[in-house]
């Protein structure tokens, strides 16, 4: 699990209960891809025919996940509903650390993404700078974060405000983009200047890097260029992932927030019947249509 000289271990952390999306398939094909990074899925979905053996699924009950989470932390967290479980990203590397011992870095997430090359993105010398990663400009990225797995930065959630009324709260509070991101940056209706030079001043904020990355179309961020003109189809080819608006540029993700919550669910079920296998193919493309294979001559 410790990394190399080049690569610094990583394992992504995601409790998922209820079943598995029908884009699992395309999911842990970007897994696979990203053979060096590890993913630890707590869930009682079942285990998955063919998954990549970076990918463990650890059989648990929701309410056995529940009990361990408030004997970790103290508190009474029984949510009726596990989207619940979002509020405790920041406290994941807390609560699964002896799962994590011995990697270099954790990170929490979530299964709505198709992965490109991350370790293109996350490279060794970008992760020497840092302690904490995130792919938006302004918070924290709460499909994926990045942390140094350090017990000072496993233990960084007990700074949110009222962290543990407010996960012993039954609804949703949206604390990893909300109260975690406060520890690093404040005051974002200031004029962006002097908001800017009061996140310098934070030891925090100077310790982490928020840069956007643009893997969530049709979403509050602008796209690359300014404007709302946001790609309309995403192209994974051996691992890389490009789009229709940015030619070779490659990214570390598409988010597909916005498609899954609209279009998605227009799709009739039919039409994921040949998942599994166009997962297995060395390219296809994502779009507010579902996914396809990528036809030959694509750019």
């Amino acid at each position: 699990m410790s990394g190399t000289g080049l690569q610094p271990s990583l394992c992504f952390v995601i409790p998922y209960f209820g079943k598995w999306p029908f884009w699992m398939p395309f999911f842990l094909a970007g897994c696979r891809a990203n053979s060096s990074v590890e993913w630890l899925l707590f869930s009682d979905c079942g285990q998955i025919a063919g998954c990549p053996p970076n990918v463990r699924i650890i059989d648990t009950d929701y309410a056995a996940y529940c009990n361990r989470v408030s004997d970790r932390l103290g508190i009474d967290f029984h949510p009726a509903n596990p989207y619940k479980l979002c509020d405790l990203k920041p406290a994941l590397g807390y609560i699964h650390e002896q799962e994590l011992a011995g990697y270099d870095f954790w990170a929490f997430g979530d299964l709505d993404l198709v992965f490109g090359d991350l370790r293109a993105y996350f490279t060794a010398a970008r992760l020497a700078r840092k302690d904490i990663f995130s792919t938006h400009a302004r918070r924290i990225s709460g499909h994926c974060c990045l942390l140094r797995n350090t017990r000072e930065l496993r233990e960084l959630f007990f700074r949110m405000e009222n962290w543990r009324q407010r996960l012993a709260e039954p609804s949703h509070e949206g604390l990893d983009e909300g109260a975690f991101s406060r520890i690093f940056i404040r005051r974002k209706n200031w004029p962006h200047a002097l908001a800017r030079l009061s996140w310098q001043l934070n030891p925090w904020y100077r310790r982490a890097e928020f840069i956007e990355a643009y893997s969530t179309p049709d979403a509050k961020v602008a796209w690359v260029d300014g404007s709302r003109n946001f790609p309309s189809r995403w192209f994974w080819r051996n691992g890389v992932l490009t789009n229709d608006r940015c030619g070779e540029r490659a990214f570390p993700y598409v988010h597909f927030l916005a498609w899954k919550g609209l279009a998605w669910k227009r799709l009739p079920p039919e039409a994921f019947a040949d998942y599994p296998q166009l997962a297995g193919e060395p390219a296809w493309q994502v779009s507010a249509d579902g996914f396809a294979l990528l036809p030959e001559g694509e750019p």
